[in-house]
């Protein structure tokens, strides 16, 4: 494995506070969203930046590469270009799946919008590593990736986090970005140790690490990205500086962004913990006292427990390959009440749960692609909760789900709100019950406006007017197609939106 150089502190740069990045002291490098640049048109923050030295890496949040369908050629080439655009020493992207179904289980294709945990089951770390090689083939620096937070947890686990990050780092020689806020994330809401993952970890592929703040809510810790970083989070980078120097820390923040002091306070207390960590370094009653980092054993059992539901079911057998009986689904679990999708409701989205197989498709992607679509249509399409998963875990998971979108359409669209006003948010939140997101936001977007103006809203006529025109400019003419009944129905949703 290739060392890669030092990096230093940096901080994760983004348009709202790209003139305070430029100006803060002590910035030795930044990470930004690689979806968000465009290589022929960087943004002259970043331009100016890289022109004074400072390292860009570019962060991907939709490969997928914990998903059940191989990387998008396309998506790993826009990354590959970012990534020489920026000339940056290496990119980074996350162990978890974004999008399901589709071809590989005969059922509706379906986008989280969000990033989702992947099952730590020896299907899913087969399916990760042959991701991953496929990444790192058409890249053309080091790839890592990341840990990330989860508010849900797969039932017939068979290692722990550390275990499988350190099997998946043995077999494709990926590198780790460690982000110690997931961690601690993972510790209280799934009751995982940070110490414990921190010591199975191989750290010495570890590129960098992520420091980040977060906000408790429904009962749940969520990595929000939008608050100030909590004292644990520090201990745990605290701990991980004792085992290792890290080659560089980022602090990241993605919303609700302070003023330029507080986040330049915010990094001088990652670099007082950093330094306090490598004068003190752990004793070796402690070092030996951890559990060794070993890959777990084929077929061993790490962290199986779930709290909610269990029992068997396809999404089981899609897991693993011979379950065990597992106690009878707890009739008294319910989804927590809110403006989500319901689950219990009847779905806008059926999902054909035992399709043919593909036979020339390895068993281990079936079995994956069949149970993360299960999931993600519970999430986002309001399909039954699959067994062993926590229903109340998961209903607080599709609840998120639906805010973060309207959150991101709302960014990405921003006269959608302003037409809207105070009722933007719910009549968002009702459009999408059941409404899963197919073609990426700023499609939803275009969608929802489309379904308001079909449903004779807003019912003041002026603001209808605008958003119907808003809408027309957008949508562009209609495509050529070769289907006379989709253009028929494109035809008709126009003469309809004109009224």
């Amino acid at each position: 494995m290739t060392r890669l150089g030092r990096l230093g502190t940096g901080i994760g740069w983004r348009p709202e506070i790209a003139e305070a990045v430029e100006h803060m002291p002590g910035v030795d490098w930044v990470e930004a969203v690689s979806e968000n640049l465009c290589p022929g048109h960087l943004p002259e923050s970043l331009r100016r930046l890289r022109e004074r030295g400072v390292t860009v890496v570019p962060h991907g949040v939709s490969l997928g590469l914990g998903g059940a369908d191989r990387p998008d050629e396309s998506r790993l080439a826009a990354l590959a270009e970012r990534a020489e655009a920026l000339g940056a020493p290496l990119v980074t992207e996350h162990i978890a799946f974004v999008r399901a179904g589709g071809a590989l289980t005969a059922s509706p294709a379906l986008e989280a919008g969000h990033l989702l945990p992947v099952p730590r089951t020896r299907d899913a770390l087969d399916v990760l590593c042959e991701n991953v090689r496929i990444a790192q083939a058409a890249l053309p620096v080091p790839l890592a990736v990341e840990n990330i937070a989860a508010l849900l947890r797969w039932p017939g686990e068979e290692m722990t986090e550390g275990q499988f990050l350190y099997d998946l780092v043995d077999r494709t020689g990926v590198r780790l970005l460690i982000d110690v806020a997931n961690l601690h994330t993972n510790h209280v809401n799934r009751g995982e140790d940070p110490a414990r993952a921190l010591a199975e970890l191989p750290v010495e592929a570890i590129a960098y690490v992520h420091v980040a703040g977060g906000v408790e809510r429904d009962g749940v810790w969520h990595d929000s990205h939008a608050h100030p970083v909590p004292r644990p989070v520090l201990d745990i980078l605290a701990d991980l500086a004792s085992r290792v120097t890290p080659p560089g820390v980022l602090l990241e923040r993605d919303e609700n962004f302070p003023r330029p002091g507080e986040l330049e306070r915010e990094l001088a207390a990652i670099r007082e913990t950093l330094a306090k960590a490598g004068a003190t370094p752990r004793s070796q009653a402690a070092a030996t006292s951890a559990p060794s980092p070993q890959p777990a054993a084929s077929g061993t059992s790490g962290t199986s427990g779930t709290s909610g539901t269990s029992g068997t079911s396809v999404l089981a057998l899609a897991l693993a390959p011979t379950p065990t009986p597992a106690p009878p689904a707890d009739p008294g679990r319910a989804p927590l009440p809110g403006p989500g999708p319901d689950l219990g409701s009847t779905p806008l989205v059926t999902l054909d749960l035992d399709p043919d197989p593909d036979p020339g498709l390895p068993p281990a992607r079936q079995r994956l692609a069949l149970a993360q679509a299960a999931l993600l249509s519970a999430l986002v399409a309001g399909t039954p909760v699959p067994e062993g998963f926590d229903r109340v875990r998961t209903g607080v998971q599709a609840r998120a789900l639906a805010a973060k979108r309207a959150d991101v359409v709302a960014k990405v669209a921003a006269e959608l709100p302003e037409l809207l006003g105070a009722g933007y948010r719910a009549a968002f939140l009702g459009y999408a019950r059941g409404r899963p997101m197919t073609g990426g936001y700023r499609r939803d977007a275009l969608d929802f406006a489309e379904h308001l103006l079909l449903a004779g809203h807003p019912r003041d006529a002026r603001t209808r007017h605008l958003l119907r025109d808003w809408w027309l400019e957008r949508s562009g003419p209609a495509p050529r197609s070769q289907r006379p009944a989709a253009r028929l129905a494109r035809v008709t949703r126009r003469a309809l939106l004109r009224r």
